[in-house]
């Protein structure tokens, strides 16, 4: 009986401990920042390798199983350009808005839009963009309701929303809600005049922010409910519309 007693213990310890090499590590958010830029550039880098954009200009992933995608351009080989800040922006060959629209850096702006919320992490020595399981996307108008997004507040917040009496600290300064990047981004593309609501999209290209210049480790207005420390956000959009912010608005 102590034997088998024994065979049991030894067993179990056995897989114990084959079980724990087979887990895959946990990954741990690094204290040094610069590694964490680093682990975003790399996993923006093989997002931009393991996808590609559709018909309808939705980014996705290559599929390791079926050959139906095997024709399609990587995201790296549509001409993504890396801005010195990190952020890294496609435009889409043919979907781009014809006559077209210059957007300002603060102009009321009508959007349909997916943005992915990402964190670079480092697991088993592969660096990747993992999307969060709990809250995906800051939005998603494309996959929801299927109207576009009017002026958010992480593209622009009113002086009014600032200036409230009631907002103190951080809370006063516009990278509290804005995303830089994304503001950055959008100055390399063009808008539509006053399309449609309801017209079908045709997303016109990519916008990468890294987590430097989106939140960083900064706080932040609280969008979905979850911190959005340390992400990367990838805008899959179309701009229906810009138009002149109003005095009234600014």
């Amino acid at each position: 009986m102590k034997k088998i007693f024994l065979y049991i213990l030894a067993g179990s310890l056995c897989f114990s401990a084959c079980k724990k090499d087979d887990d895959p590590q946990t990954f741990v958010e690094p204290d040094d920042v610069a590694v964490r830029n680093t682990y975003d550039d790399q996993a923006i880098q093989k997002f931009l390798n393991d996808n590609y954009l559709d018909t309808q200009g939705n980014i996705k992933a290559f599929s390791a199983t079926d050959t139906i995608d095997d024709h399609e351009k990587k995201l790296a080989e549509l001409n993504p350009i890396k801005l010195p800040s990190g952020v890294v922006y496609i435009v889409r060959n043919g979907a781009q808005p014809s006559p077209a629209k210059t957007i300002g850096g603060t102009d009321v702006l009508k959007m349909m839009v997916r943005a992915g919320n990402y964190l670079a992490t480092n697991i088993d020595g592969t660096v990747s963009l993992t999307i969060s399981p709990v809250a995906p996307y800051l939005v998603n108008t494309i996959n929801g309701g299927g109207s576009p997004i009017s002026d958010p507040m992480w593209y622009y917040v009113k002086n009014s929303v600032l200036n409230d009496p009631n907002v103190t600290g951080a809370a006063k300064e516009r990278k509290y809600y804005e995303i830089e990047g994304l503001q950055e981004g959008l100055k390399y593309f063009k808008s539509y005049d006053d399309r449609p609501d309801g017209a079908a999209y045709n997303l016109q290209g990519v916008i990468i922010v890294p987590s430097r210049a989106a939140f960083a480790r900064d706080a932040h207005y609280n969008y979905i409910g979850y911190s959005l420390q340390n992400r990367t956000f990838v805008f899959n959009f179309q701009v229906y519309d810009t138009k002149t912010r109003p005095t009234s608005q600014e």
